[in-house]
């Protein structure tokens, strides 16, 4: 427990930082709405840019391991997009949003170090391959089933074209799909740019968390408690049952086997509320889930690792 504090606190503090910053007045909505939009629109796209371009896809396509993981990702989605809907009677469009909320764990700022903390270094490398796809397979998802709710009413052979166009101009798509020509192709690019873009990528995560933290003092969760702990309960419960049963099906290896079950019990990430700020849609239930989703998983990520072999 002390060790997933210690984990878990730091992002806690840069959210507070945000939110007393606004709630002082020394940051005004405007400003947070810049910040995100640096975020969603510059930095998260390097981030990714980087991660693909530098990804050596031979050593991190474990299949095995990928089907058990991303099976429980689209199983995650899927009651995400049902509860919403039908428990909850949000717009489709909320609905994805949410969904997605149940899908994106925080792989890289808790999954990897609490994995670490808990089994070594040596573990790690099935995070590695879990990490490589997750914002490629999550964003691809999400913004496919976004843009086919949006297209309600489009003639069926102008669908494509439509939400192909809406897709491809999408900074975090292009940003995943510029990484992949770049890997793929072999292409060198020279060390001043990547340095460059390296600045950039260090300013992603915690601008998007001091962001977040102003965006939560603006969205309090009224009305939306209900919503945002089904969240939770997926994130946190469904989606690493469902990775645990498909890893024992597939009979993964003890470390791939726990880095899949660890890295889908973390809490929702950054990207979720990133997601639905991006669409405008269910922005207060996808900021408290982030918050409240990192803070119960203090417990159940926890109970998690108790039992795992």
């Amino acid at each position: 427990m002390t060790d997933i504090l210690t984990i878990i606190l730091p992002v806690f503090i840069v959210l507070a930082f945000g939110y007393c910053a606004v709630w002082r007045g020394l940051f005004s909505d405007d400003h947070v709405d810049g910040l995100m939009r640096f975020v969603q629109t510059f930095a998260l796209p390097a981030l990714l840019f980087r991660a693909i371009s530098t990804l050596d896809l031979s050593t991190s396509f474990d299949l095995p391991l990928l089907f058990s993981f991303y099976c429980g990702v689209v199983g995650a989605f899927v009651a995400g997009m049902i509860g919403a809907r039908f428990l909850f009677k949000r717009s489709w469009e909320d609905c994805v949003a949410i969904a997605f909320c149940c899908l994106f764990s925080n792989t890289l700022l808790l999954g990897l170090p609490i994995t670490e903390r808990a089994f070594g270094a040596d573990a790690l490398q099935g995070n590695y391959a879990i990490i490589a796809f997750h914002a490629p397979f999550g964003y691809l998802l999400g913004i496919t089933a976004m843009e086919l709710t949006r297209a309600q009413g489009t003639h069926l052979r102008a669908l494509p074209k439509k939400v192909g166009k809406a897709m491809f101009s999408n900074a975090l798509v292009l940003g995943l799909g510029m990484g992949f020509i770049v890997n793929l192709a072999g292409i060198p690019l020279p060390v001043v740019f990547t340095d460059a873009v390296d600045l950039v990528v260090r300013a992603a995560l915690p601008a998007a968390l001091f962001g977040l933290g102003g965006v939560l003092y603006r969205y309090r969760p009224e009305g939306d408690m209900r919503t945002i702990l089904y969240i939770c309960a997926v994130s946190l419960l469904l989606h690493p049952a469902l990775v645990w049963t498909m890893g024992q099906t597939f009979d993964l290896s003890q470390d791939a086997f726990r880095s899949a079950v660890v890295t889908a019990s973390v809490a929702p990430g950054i990207n979720a509320y990133v997601f639905a700020n991006m669409y405008g849609a269910a922005k207060r239930v996808a900021a408290s889930s982030v918050l409240i989703g990192t803070a119960l998983s203090t417990l159940t990520t926890t109970l998690w690792l108790s039992v795992l072999p």
